[in-house]
């Protein structure tokens, strides 16, 4: 029998778990297979979980690695164990004309592993949680994405980002996207909407394309994007999602969604000095812990 054939059984926090195909090589490019996908992400567990932890999670799966077909999951998989959290939830504009769909919740190690075997090598969550009877609550994020237009890249994502700050009155936690751009997390405070909490990042986006037209965008059109920043003010809706912290994306390497400082931002001069592979999130984490926690509030 093969690496990749082999079925391996472990016991994760007193769950059992069967993992399977641990040598096939999800990222051709480095080299990089499941096995080291399942490790990653048991790695920087206490560091990921407590971001995933009460959000209906949204998966994106390579079984075949990041070069082969790939699709998105959202309603729970066939043999799930019995004791992964899920929630069933409204799914307006499901593509399978579902009125509801059962969502997993990533609330414990076993289950981020059971998904990592599952090949979900990126991880999408909303800006709410799920209440302790299954129903959303109010959004307890805010989050500015912001999306270059070749030839813009992150280097002029991070002169909006300092634009963003210097305007907005909140705090805000900067992470790179893991491929091509970045994002601005901020806690919501109070009782707020989603609604409300959209239509703040619209207004101020709209406010920055006013004062700096010539690197932002707030408009939707593409034809409005080549050489400037979108700031995506509508990834707030709450039926969207955005790639979680600390999640793998799938681009040739394992490149990973990273908190920043903002004394990274303002020194970025390259796109290449904001690019984190799995292995240096590890060592940053260990070395800084978690930059992003003050968002959980």
């Amino acid at each position: 029998m093969t690496p990749d054939q082999s079925k391996v059984p472990v016991d994760v926090e007193g769950r059992r778990l069967v993992l399977s195909n641990l040598g096939k090589v999800l990222y051709p490019d480095a080299g990089f297979t499941k096995g080291q996908v399942i490790d990653y992400y048991s790695r920087i567990a206490p560091f990921l979980l407590p971001h995933l932890a009460g959000r209906p999670l949204t998966r994106k799966r390579y079984p075949n690695g990041v070069d082969a077909a790939f699709f998105f999951e959202k309603n729970v998989p066939r043999g799930l164990p019995e004791w992964v959290r899920t929630a069933r939830l409204p799914s307006p504009g499901s593509t399978k004309d579902r009125d509801e769909i059962d969502f997993m919740i990533v609330d414990e190690l076993a289950t981020l592993v059971y998904v990592a075997n599952l090949a979900s090598l990126e991880l999408h969550t909303p800006m709410w949680r799920v209440g302790p009877r299954g129903a959303a609550k109010p959004p307890d994020m805010l989050v500015i994405d912001l999306d270059p237009g070749p030839p813009a890249t992150i280097v002029e994502c991070c002169r909006v980002a300092d634009l963003v700050r210097a305007e907005s009155a909140r705090e805000w936690y900067p992470k790179t996207s893991g491929s091509k751009g970045m994002q601005l997390y901020a806690k919501a405070g109070g009782k707020r909407s989603t609604e409300s909490t959209s239509e703040e990042i619209r207004k101020l986006a709209e406010q920055l394309e006013r004062k700096h037209p010539d690197l932002v965008v707030s408009r939707m059109t593409k034809t409005l994007r080549p050489g400037k920043v979108f700031i995506d003010w509508s990834q707030n809706n709450p039926a969207k999602t955005t790639i979680s912290v600390y999640s793998l994306r799938a681009r040739p390497r394992p490149t990973v969604s990273t908190p920043l400082t903002w004394d990274e931002v303002a020194a970025c001069t390259k796109p290449e000095e904001l690019v984190f592979e799995a292995s240096d999130v590890l060592e940053r984490t260990e070395a800084e812990g978690d930059l992003f926690a003050p968002v959980l509030g």
